[in-house]
């Protein structure tokens, strides 16, 4: 008992502290020792048998082992991102959208803005930073209240693109890994569940915000309000071509190299971006190294996270509970989606909470005859759910560092449609793979 107190305790003193502002790459082993001193688990490696599990050496290799596997990933794709950014891709494309769906559709057009550079690889991040702003004069003009900014960045990035078949992020590429999938496994279920959860979360979303204006909420400016603005901005359509310079290139080459491919994929839509853009760059050598330090960073809380997961997983209340949920009667689907969703909530990461699962499930699954594709899909859409819990990484980033609104005003909704829209998704996917579809 006392070491299911640690395991749920050590949670919930991460998200304590991140929603007081905590740094993750401090929060996170403090929680880990928490999980630690409950679970009686040695603190140092000389403390403890040989090869026995312990704080330092468990926390250590979660964070090193996550980022050997998944540093070029991300560097590559903050770089992505980044160009996109500096050469005004980003901004071309986002107001493109705009002048289509028009600005009385404030929050589909962050929305579709999110989705077309989330799906077209841009790193989560750095879309959210770089939409931000767009969605900041669009609820100005729109007199909506700019509480729900986040959740609309978010819902744009995390849900129904970042899971999806085709989709270069990383929380698709991970399964790849340990079922000998592809990045296109299961995509007629994810297509279905993809718009399920766009037209969904979309109508709670517009619903949410239409009552806060009929309660008299508006928009509230701010000094820090003003953005520089772009007089020349590159053609929209020929900025797409770099997105769809990653899409092409990661399907031709994922059957050869795997999750290797977006390597290739990210670094040629880069290039692409560069070429085609070129003379609208502001400065290209500024973007590069800007992304690489927002790569570090955000590979850093992520691998914070997972460090926290590698220490969590060494316990046997952490074994008990995997025991418990693989064995849930039923669809072994069940047990996988729910079991990647509460370690992905554990270490507060989708990508972490996958690559702490999929080693431990992946074998067992697999042994039992679970369509492979079936349990990639199911896996992808689950591990977005508990990952955005208060705590998380990228939740702290948008609500507070790029948005600058507090937990209180902006995570109801946030949490709402990052968290209960994926959880709902993930059963409409059980359910359809289920019935064989």
């Amino acid at each position: 008992m006392l070491g299911f107190i640690g395991l749920f305790g050590g949670l919930a003193l991460l998200i304590y502290l991140s929603m007081k502002g905590m740094n993750l790459l401090i929060a996170a082993p403090l929680s880990a020792l928490f999980v630690t001193i409950l679970n009686g688990l040695p603190l140092f490696p000389q403390l403890a048998e040989e090869g026995a599990a312990n704080f330092l050496t468990n926390y250590m290799t979660g964070f090193s082992g996550f980022i050997a596997s998944w540093y070029l990933m991300f560097l590559t794709g903050a770089i992505f991102g980044k160009v996109m950014e500096d050469s005004g891709a980003a901004d071309s494309i986002s107001k493109w959208i705009v002048s289509k769906i028009g600005m009385k559709r404030a929050a589909l057009a962050v929305i579709i803005a999110c989705a077309v550079l989330t799906y077209g690889g841009v790193s989560l991040f750095v879309v959210a930073f770089s939409v931000y702003p767009m969605a900041l004069s669009l609820f100005k003009e729109a007199n909506l209240p700019r509480r729900f900014i986040p959740a609309a960045l978010a819902f744009g990035s995390t849900t129904f693109t970042m899971t999806s078949a085709g989709s270069p992020e990383i929380q698709n590429w991970i399964p790849i890994e340990f079922l000998g999938t592809n990045a296109y496994a299961g995509w007629q279920v994810s297509l279905i569940v993809a718009v399920f959860m766009m037209i969904f979360g979309y109508w709670w979303l517009t619903k949410v915000i239409q009552r806060a204006v009929n309660k008299g909420e508006t928009f509230i400016e701010r000094e820090s309000d003003h953005h520089e603005v772009r007089e020349a901005l590159p053609n929209p359509l020929l900025s797409l071509i770099p997105l769809i310079v990653v899409l092409v290139i990661s399907f031709i080459f994922h059957d050869s190299l795997k999750q290797s491919a977006l390597i290739i994929a990210l670094t040629s839509g880069s290039i692409a971006t560069y070429l085609i853009n070129r003379k609208y760059f502001t400065n290209v050598g500024k973007a590069i190294t800007d992304g690489t330090i927002g790569a570090i960073i955000a590979i850093a809380n992520t691998s914070a996270v997972v460090g926290f997961g590698g220490v969590v997983k060494a316990t046997s209340a952490f074994e008990q509970s995997v025991a418990f949920m693989t064995d849930i009667p039923g669809s072994p689907l069940i047990g996988g989606a729910l079991a990647v969703a509460v370690i992905a909530g554990l270490t507060g990461s989708s990508s972490g909470g996958q690559a702490i699962a999929l080693p431990l499930l992946a074998p067992h699954y697999l042994d039992l005859g679970v369509n492979p594709d079936a349990l990639h899909r199911v896996v992808a859409i689950s591990s977005g759910s508990l990952d955005s819990l208060p705590s998380g990484g990228y939740v702290v980033t948008t609500i507070r560092s790029i948005a600058g609104e507090t937990h209180k005003d902006a995570y109801p909704m946030f949490g709402a449609l990052t968290v209960v829209v994926p959880a709902i998704g993930t059963i409409l996917a059980v359910i359809l793979f289920s019935i064989g579809l």
